[in-house]
C-alpha cells in the first residue's frame, strides 16, 4: 500500500535519485512525483526507463527527468547531478538507492570482482554527496537518504563483498552527517529488510526462503517496494528536521 501521507515541503523539491527507474527506486521516484517533487534519476537502461518516464507522467502529470549513467563512472555520474541540477535547480534532496546484491561467496571472488561491488554499493554514496554539498549549502541545507540494509546485521554469509558496504554505508552516513551538519545538510540511512522487487523475486525468492523470513519477522507479512516509500519521504521531509546520523531499520521487526 502506498503512503497516503503529504509532505507540504517537498512540493517542488529538486530530487536526485540513483537507480529511480527499477526496483525500490522506480517506486520512489513515482512517492515523491505524489508530493510534487521534481525527480531526476539515473539508470543504464534507456528503454525500461523511459517506459518508467512515460508511465510517471500517465500517473502524476509529470515527467522525471532520466539520465543514462553508469553510478560506477564517478565523473559521469557527477555531471548527471549537475546536468539536473541545470534543468531542475540544484538538489535539495539525494537519494542514494542503487545497488546490486548478487550472491558470491568468499573463494569465488577476485580483486576485481570486490572493486566491483564496492564501485556500485559503495562508492557512489561518497561523490553524489560530494557533487550535491555545495549547492545545498548555498540554499541552506537539504537532505541526503543513503540505502543500506540489515543483511550485514543478519551476518548473512551469501554475500560478504556487499555486506561490508552496506556496513561501511552506516558508518560513511554519520561521518558525513558530522561534516556537513553546521550547513544544514542532513544524512541518514534506511536499513531495508529483504524487499520483495521483481529481481528478488526473479533471482532469489524461494518458498523456503520466505517461510523463514516470515518465521524471523514480527509482523508476519512479506516487505514490498512501496514500504520503502514512507520511510524516505519522512526522512527528506522536515518533519525530520532534526534527525541526522540516523539509521532507520525498515526489517518489519526481525526478531
Amino acid at each position: 500500500m502506498e503512503p497516503s501521507t503529504i509532505f507540504p515541503d517537498l512540493k517542488d523539491k529538486s530530487v536526485f535519485i540513483t537507480g529511480g527507474g527499477s526496483g525500490i527506486g522506480a517506486y520512489l521516484t513515482d512517492g515523491f512525483l505524489k508530493q510534487g517533487a521534481r525527480v531526476a534519476f539515473v539508470g543504464q537502461n534507456p528503454e525500461t526507463n523511459a517506459a518508467h518516464c512515460d508511465a510517471m507522467e500517465k500517473k502524476h502529470g509529470q515527467r522525471p527527468l532520466f539520465i543514462q549513467c553508469d553510478i560506477r563512472d564517478i565523473p559521469a555520474l557527477q555531471a548527471a547531478i549537475g546536468e539536473a541540477a541545470a534543468q531542475q535547480g540544484d538538489i535539495q534532496v539525494l537519494v542514494n538507492n542503487a545497488a546490486n546484491d548478487t550472491r558470491h561467496t568468499l573463494m569465488d571472488y577476485a580483486p576485481d570482482d570486490w572493486d566491483d561491488t564496492m564501485n556500485i554499493n559503495l562508492r557512489p554514496h561518497f561523490f553524489t554527496a560530494q557533487a550535491v554539498a555545495p549547492g545545498m549549502k548555498a540554499m541552506g541545507g537539504g537532505a541526503i537518504v543513503n540505502y543500506s540494509s540489515i543483511s550485514y546485521l543478519l551476518a548473512n554469509p551469501e554475500y560478504p563483498a556487499y555486506g561490508t558496504a552496506k556496513a561501511a554505508i552506516v558508518g560513511l552516513t554519520r561521518l558525513l552527517a558530522n561534516e556537513l551538519g553546521p550547513d544544514n545538510i542532513r544524512v541518514n540511512c534506511i536499513l531495508p529488510g529483504w524487499v520483495m522487487t521483481e529481481r528478488q523475486k526473479r533471482l532469489w525468492v524461494t518458498d523456503e526462503g520466505i517461510e523463514a523470513t516470515l518465521k524471523g519477522q514480527a509482523l508476519k507479512e512479506l516487505i514490498q517496494p512501496e514500504d520503502m516509500i514512507g520511510p524516505c519521504l519522512f526522512l527528506a521531509s522536515d518533519a525530520a528536521r532534526m534527525m541526522t546520523a540516523q539509521t532507520m531499520i525498515v526489517d518489519a521487526g526481525w526478531v
